[in-house]
């Protein structure tokens, strides 16, 4: 459905989008993801037509949206990070405002009142858009993206600002909207993207560094081998036994003490639960275990370790050297590494397949 390749933006000297390639297939919700200055945006309003690229194309059901940005428009819903709204017309007025805008030719009012009912709009369908909470607002900004049926539906962080409740409602909203169209979501906010999305890209300084499907980072996030075990016992003698354990990776103390009991952080080898042979062992040599608290990895993790693997910055490479003993494990390294990887393979693939067509 989505279709981009070698993708290039300058601003001058400075290079925004720097030959990304990806693909995005019909009903697939897709999670774009970068800090702040990573590209996002500029190629969110590229894929929109908003603006053109250096070098590249990118194409909606096979139409290039340069040679043909109406062709291509007609079949995009667009929700940037600040709704289009006009506060001083009613929800109604703005609806039939954008179907006019748009020509839309399907039947006006069974049209939108489908899409009232879709984002549950139809209570606030004669108020002022002045009047209206914050989460109302962008549900009718959500409306008019969808005014025309487009197959592919683009929103830029969609729930800035809105308080829990409402973030669950538009989450559960984007979510069934993937199952009749094609959606990318661009935010910050890591939790939505795990929730809603099928696959996960993540650019830095103008390049795609990881490309997977959600599932499979979530079953690497979900896959708890780091635990933090208090434990009654000689501190030397018990961290020298967790070290040279079979499946055990990684084990420091902590400065967390309980009587005559230490805190200790624990890291399992991929694949191995080391809980009950721990406990065993524990037993037989009259060390007690009076607590095991299971330290999940957060997409946040893979997402910092992502970022700064990819990171060319000397400043940052150094204070990363510095708190790596701290913040990362072998775990969130081998992870990036991995996704890392697989990028800069498909990059490299990608550069072979022009060097063959030129050829």
């Amino acid at each position: 459905m989505i279709k981009i390749e070698h993708l290039v933006k300058n601003y001058g000297a400075n290079c925004a989008v720097d030959d990304i390639s990806f693909e995005v297939n019909d009903g697939e919700i897709v999670g774009f993801l970068g800090p702040n200055g990573a590209g996002k945006s500029t190629t969110m309003n590229i894929l929109t037509g908003y603006l053109s690229s250096t070098a590249g194309k990118a194409t909606i059901s096979g139409i290039d949206i340069l040679s043909d940005p109406l062709g291509a428009k007609k079949l995009i819903g667009y929700l940037p990070e600040q709704p289009p709204l006009y506060l001083d017309m009613t929800v109604e007025e703005y609806l039939n405002f954008n179907y006019e805008l748009k020509g839309c030719k399907l039947d006006r009012e069974k049209h939108l009142g489908e899409i009232c009912d879709v984002v549950k709009i139809r209570d606030v369908y004669k108020r002022v858009i002045r009047n209206l909470s914050k989460g109302y607002r962008q549900r009718v900004g959500i409306a008019q993206a969808l005014i025309g049926n487009p197959k592919v539906i683009i929103f830029d962080e969609p729930t800035v600002g809105l308080d829990p409740k409402q973030i669950i409602e538009i989450r559960n909203l984007i979510r069934n909207l993937g199952r009749e169209h094609t959606v990318i979501l661009s935010t910050h906010i890591l939790q939505e993207v795990q929730a809603v999305c099928d696959r996960i890209i993540i650019i830095n300084k103008g390049k795609i560094v990881a490309d997977e499907r959600t599932e499979n980072i979530s079953r690497v996030v979900e896959n708890n081998r780091r635990f933090n075990a208090k434990i009654c016992g000689p501190q030397r003698e018990i961290l020298a036994m967790l070290r040279a354990k079979p499946g055990i990776v990684y084990a420091e103390v902590l400065a967390e003490r309980d009587g005559d009991a230490y805190t200790y952080t624990i890291e399992s080898d991929y694949g191995v639960d080391i809980r009950k042979n721990l406990f065993y062992t524990l037993a037989e040599k009259g060390w007690a275990l009076i607590g095991l608290e299971a330290l999940g990895m957060s997409l946040e993790d893979i997402f910092i370790s992502v970022v700064d693997k990819t990171d060319t910055s000397k400043a940052v490479r150094d204070a990363d050297k510095r708190r790596s003993t701290k913040q990362k494990t072998r775990l969130e390294s081998a992870l990036a590494s991995d996704l890392v990887g697989d990028a800069e393979k498909r990059r490299k693939e990608a550069a072979d397949d022009i060097v063959e067509e030129d050829e």
